[in-house]
This record gives C-alpha cells, sequence and structure tokens, in this order.
C-alpha cells in the first residue's frame, strides 16, 4: 500500500488523490478568508456605516461584537446539529448563510436589519471555521496534515492584511455597502469551489452536549485556556495599538497604516513558521509564541519611541501571533483525534469569545489606567499562556512518516 493510500484509509471520505485535496484546502483556505474578512469588515467603514443607519459610532460598533459573540456561542452547537449530514453539503450550507448576511448587510435600510444580517454572519463564519480545519486533515496525506492546516488558518491572517483594508479602501471609493457587496460575492465564489469539493460524510458524530464534555480531557483544556489567555491578551493590547502608537512613537496616521502592514505581513509568515513546528510539536512552538508575545507587548511602551524601533516590535508582535491560530488549533485537533469537528467548535467559540473579552478588558485598562496600560495587561496575560502551556498537559505530534 502506498503512502498516500496509507494516509488516507480509514477515513471516512474515503482516498483523495493528494492533488485534488489540496485545491479542496485551498477552498478552505478561502473560506477563513472570506469568513473573517466578513466578521471585521465594520471596522473599517463604523464611520458611514452609523451615519447612514442613524446610529452612533459606538452602536454601530456593536455589528462586530454581535457576530463575534453569535459565533462564539453557535459554532460548539452547530457541529452536534449537523449530525450524519455530509459536511461538503453543511459547508456549502453555511457558506450560503453567510452569503446571505453579507447581502443583508449591504441591503440594510436600517439597524435592525443589519444586526439580523450579522447575526447571519456570526453563524456562517462559526460553522466554516469549525468544520475548515477538521476538514483540511482529510484531504490530503497525513504527512502533510500540518501544511494543510496552515494554509487553512493563514486565510485569517490574509484576511488581516488584505480583507480589512481593502473593504475599507472599497468603502471609501464606492461606499460602505459596497464593502459588503464584494463581501457576498466573495462568499458565492467560496460555495461553487467547496460545491466541487469531494463527498466528505461525517465522522463520529457527537451529541448536544458532547462536545463540552470533551474538556474532561486535559489536554483540550489545557489548550483552550492557552487560547482564550493569548487571544484576550493580543486583542486587549492590539484594539488600542493605533492610540499607543500615536502616544508612545509619535507617529501619524499613515505612519501607523504602515506599522500596522508590517505586523500583518510578519503574521502571515508567522502562521506558516509556526504551523511546520507545531507539527512537530505544539507545546514547544507555544512557549515560543506565549515567551516572544509577552516580552514585545511589554517592550512596546519603553522601546517603542523610535519609530523603527516601533517597526521591529510590531513586526515581531505580527511573527508571533501569526502563529497562534495554526498551532492553537494543531494541539486541538490532536488532543481529540477521534472529535475534530467537536473540538474545533469549541476552539472557535472559546477564540471569539476572547476576541470580545480582549476588546472589553482593554477598553477598561485604557480608561482606569490609562492608554498604555492596555499593553501590561497583554503581556501579563500572555504570561499566563506560558505558565499553562508549560505546566499543562500536551498532546503528542504523530511521528512523521
Amino acid at each position: 500500500m502506498t503512502q498516500v493510500q496509507e494516509s488516507s484509509a480509514g477515513r471516512a471520505a474515503g482516498p483523495t488523490p493528494p492533488r485534488n485535496g489540496w485545491w479542496g484546502v485551498a477552498a478552505l483556505a478561502l473560506g477563513t478568508f472570506t469568513v473573517v474578512t466578513s466578521e471585521m469588515l465594520p471596522v473599517g467603514l463604523l464611520t458611514p456605516m452609523g451615519r447612514s443607519l442613524g446610529v452612533p459610532e459606538g452602536v454601530a460598533g456593536l455589528t462586530l461584537t454581535i457576530t463575534g459573540l453569535v459565533a462564539a456561542l453557535s459554532a460548539p452547537v452547530l457541529i452536534p446539529l449537523l449530525g450524519r449530514t455530509d459536511r461538503r453539503t453543511a459547508l456549502c450550507a453555511l457558506v450560503a448563510v453567510l452569503v446571505v448576511g453579507n447581502l443583508g448587510a449591504a441591503w440594510a435600510p436600517g439597524f435592525g436589519t443589519m444586526v439580523a444580517a450579522r447575526v447571519l454572519v456570526g453563524v456562517g463564519m462559526g460553522g466554516v471555521w469549525a468544520l475548515a480545519a477538521g476538514l483540511a486533515v482529510r484531504l490530503v496525506p497525513a504527512r502533510s496534515a500540518g501544511a494543510a492546516t496552515s494554509l487553512v488558518f493563514s486565510g485569517v491572517a490574509v484576511a488581516s492584511v488584505l480583507g480589512v483594508p481593502a473593504g475599507t479602501y472599497l468603502g471609501a471609493f464606492a461606499g460602505w455597502r459596497a464593502a459588503f457587496w464584494a463581501a457576498a460575492g466573495l462568499g458565492a465564489a467560496v460555495l461553487v469551489a467547496a460545491a466541487l469539493l469531494p463527498r466528505l460524510p461525517a465522522e463520529t458524530p457527537v451529541p448536544l452536549g458532547g462536545a463540552l464534555r470533551l474538556t474532561r480531557d486535559p489536554r483540550l483544556r489545557t489548550g483552550l485556556v492557552v487560547v482564550a489567555f493569548l487571544v484576550t491578551g493580543h486583542f486587549a493590547a492590539y484594539t488600542y495599538v493605533r492610540p499607543v502608537l500615536e502616544d508612545v512613537s509619535g507617529v501619524g496616521a499613515g505612519a501607523v497604516g504602515t506599522l500596522l502592514l508590517v505586523y500583518g505581513v510578519a503574521g502571515v509568515a508567522g502562521n506558516f513558521l509556526a504551523g511546520a513546528g507545531a507539527a512537530r510539536s505544539p507545546r514547544r512552538t507555544l512557549l515560543v509564541i506565549a515567551t516572544v508575545l509577552a516580552a514585545t507587548v511589554a517592550a512596546l511602551p519603553w522601546l517603542g519611541g523610535s519609530v523603527a524601533l516601533a517597526a521591529v516590535l510590531m513586526a515581531v508582535w505580527g511573527l508571533s501571533y501569526g502563529g497562534v491560530s495554526v498551532s492553537t488549533q494543531t494541539w486541538v485537533l490532536l488532543a481529540a483525534p477521534d472529535a475534530r469537528e467537536a473540538a474545533s467548535s469549541l476552539f472557535v467559540g472559546v477564540f471569539n469569545g476572547a476576541i470580545a473579552l480582549g476588546a472589553l478588558v482593554g477598553g477598561l485598562a485604557a480608561d482606569g489606567i490609562g492608554v498604555t496600560a492596555v499593553m501590561w495587561v497583554g503581556g501579563a496575560l500572555a504570561v499566563g499562556a506560558l505558565v499553562t502551556t508549560a505546566a499543562g498537559r500536551a498532546p503528542v505530534a504523530a511521528p512523521a512518516p
């Protein structure tokens, strides 16, 4: 039996030619890019959205919070509800929900309609993200699982670098609604690509509530706690990085944009570097990530007075955080190899909940102590991730064939 046949034997999906499998992985990467771009679009469109919908910017910002919270709550429920539904069919249905949500956001005549549309985006996002990583490892030989997971989660990193800025620019030139129309069009392309995937029968179904029972495994529980620490800490700091840079480095809006671009490009590189490392040892990779992230975030208020040093620190920050998604997702998949979709749904729930919590914690720190305090909070939470990674139970990666 060949290596490809060995890696494919026993999968519910059956043998898949590696070349066709990689096209499927690329489709999933486009899917993660689309869902994250759809989630984050309001970031650059709040002012015109609020003006058009007749609400203050702060209220318009709830369109981002609502989507994240819906994704966090729906992902662990959706996977059990899908039962034995073929995963290609399920993926197509969830992408269709995402498309309808973006179309609704583009058309929304009032804030109530916009909220309903963003709820649909949250449902589609949570479901697609929960399925994507588990499906990626079924489309390629076992030896390529780490690379496939890295490629899928590169969509998350690239969305931060290209998706959100592109939506912002499109909104500036053609109106904020055009950005949501474009997101719907991108979702339609993902829908076509998903329809071309091979049949992907459901693996062992998990009953409603079964996903939560998976947390009895200390390896999975440790991984989810690490996710909570790292993502909460990152967003506590990153949500307020612009005022921190303006205050510490004295840079203007144009320079901040350049520094964020440096951060984003480094994040894409970090995704692939960490993916390769996590496939060999998720614990060792996350120890490095948590250490570097804690040191970099904490150092920014002290060393960021020079624009050049600020650029270096932003690049290192991007490099380290860029590896968080793929490393923690790899940890979760290795911790629950027989319930990958259910474990991924918990991952998506914790991840999106941590985004909302991070923004809240950062806001409280900025208002109560001062804007640079968000960096200390972010660094402290990264240290919490470091301690948890070192002390907790970790899964063991399968030996390379």
